[in-house]
């Protein structure tokens, strides 16, 4: 028989007490755990994955854009993004570069602009400019030459994301009183009249019994520098061959194209190097400077009130063979621009094509590349700038063509009119 001590009924109560007690204490603390757990994560939106950077495309409302805005961009911290732009979105980018940082999405993200010519700024990525970090020429017509080049001297292609900004066509932007005489003698703006008016004798003594005006001043810009310089020469070929498809080698190289557009480009005034510094001389120095220039629609409409205050009004022309610029936004991949540069680029891709920022590019002239925002309505530039003949509706709209016969148009006005340059 064991010696020792037996627990009593009232000890065996008391350690049944205790040991219940621990247990339901431990099934209380498990339970509210989970409680509160499950519970946080309704109120704050916490999730098993974090938010992550879009692929960069948006719908027809932008929702992409929206979605950033509510949710934070993922970039932590501070950044800054260097973004390469054409300076026809002047106005507009110097917008959203002020108010993206005030969005949850472009907390932290500062945008440095960097105004270039579009085919300029192609030249400075494949050159290794590391200050960019976003590319938004005026249209993709150089973009299969800049990621050729690109590939070849870095082995990677250059660009990661891209979205289409905003539409806007060519117009010749002429001073009203100008624009009647000219109609008065050649009944139509093409690039045929224009070189005739160019050669008229007697300048628009001969034109128009006008001899104070002096000679007939047409300019656009350097080709090789702006995207808008290079649609010009684009045009000249699709008006001289009356075609708006199909450009082919053998059109560039035609003998009579070629003496054609060296004898109309050796008398263009000058070559600016940006479509918006064309525009603002025009608007400053008035008709003593150009009497017509060939630049984009948006362009003219950011300027035609300016105008109608110093000189008198523009008057607005759509070539009869016209291109579309695309504004394209391009995300570089480069070996100096890392993740979270990429990160935020892409973030200001997102907002520029949001609802709120293409309106905002209405204002400054630009057909948005969103669809949900509409073109036409009383506030709308287009209809109060139907006076200086804006229009909507537009015909003989050209294809792009192949990059090869880009590059060799380049190179024969390259060869043939740089000579001539003022």
């Amino acid at each position: 028989m064991s010696d020792e001590p037996k627990l009593t009924l009232f000890g065996k109560l008391f350690l049944l007490l205790v040991l219940g007690a621990c247990a339901t204490g431990a099934w209380w603390a498990f339970h509210r755990h989970s409680s509160v757990a499950s519970g946080n994560a309704g109120e704050t939106g916490v999730t098993a994955n974090p938010p992550r950077i879009s692929s960069g495309t948006t719908d027809a409302t932008g929702g992409s854009a929206t979605a950033a805005t509510s949710t934070g961009s993922g970039v932590t911290g501070s950044v800054e993004i260097g973004v390469a732009y054409g300076t026809e979105k002047k106005r507009w980018l110097e917008w959203a570069a002020e108010e993206f940082p005030k969005t949850a999405a472009g907390r932290g993200i500062q945008v440095n602009l960097i105004p270039m010519g579009s085919i300029e700024a192609a030249q400075a990525i494949t050159g290794g400019d590391k200050r960019i970090d976003a590319w938004t020429p005026a249209a993709d017509l150089y973009t299969e030459t800049f990621v050729r080049e690109f590939e070849l001297k870095h082995g990677r292609a250059p660009i990661a994301q891209q979205e289409q900004l905003a539409l806007t066509p060519m117009v010749f932007v002429s001073w009203g009183e100008r624009t009647q005489a000219f109609m008065g003698r050649y009944k139509e703006m093409t690039f045929k009249t224009v070189g005739e008016a160019i050669k008229a004798s007697g300048g628009w003594g001969g034109i128009a019994q006008k001899p104070d005006w002096g000679f007939y001043k047409f300019a656009h810009t350097h080709p090789s520098q702006s995207n808008s310089g290079l649609m010009a020469l684009l045009l000249m070929a699709y008006d001289f061959h009356d075609k708006t498809r199909g450009l082919t080698m053998a059109d560039i190289l035609d003998p009579k194209f070629q003496s054609w557009m060296v004898d109309l480009e050796s008398s263009v005034v000058e070559f600016p190097n940006s479509t918006g510094n064309l525009m603002k001389d025009m608007v400053l120095k008035g008709p003593s400077s150009y009497d017509c220039v060939l630049v984009y629609e948006s362009v003219a409409i950011d300027y035609l009130k300016n105008a109608e205050g110093r000189w008198g009004t523009l008057q607005v022309t759509y070539p009869r063979k016209n291109l579309w610029s695309n504004n394209p936004y391009y995300v570089l991949s480069t070996p100096w621009s890392d993740p979270r540069r990429q990160a935020a680029a892409t973030e200001l891709m997102k907002f520029l094509i949001s609802e709120a920022a293409q309106k905002v590019a209405l204002t400054h002239g630009f057909r948005p590349g969103n669809p949900a925002v509409p073109i036409l309505f009383p506030e709308s530039p287009f209809t109060s700038g139907q006076k200086f003949g804006l229009r909507v509706d537009l015909n003989g709209i050209c294809e792009s063509p192949k990059g090869e016969v880009i590059h060799n148009l380049l190179v024969g006005w390259n060869n043939n009119v740089r000579s001539h340059e003022h």
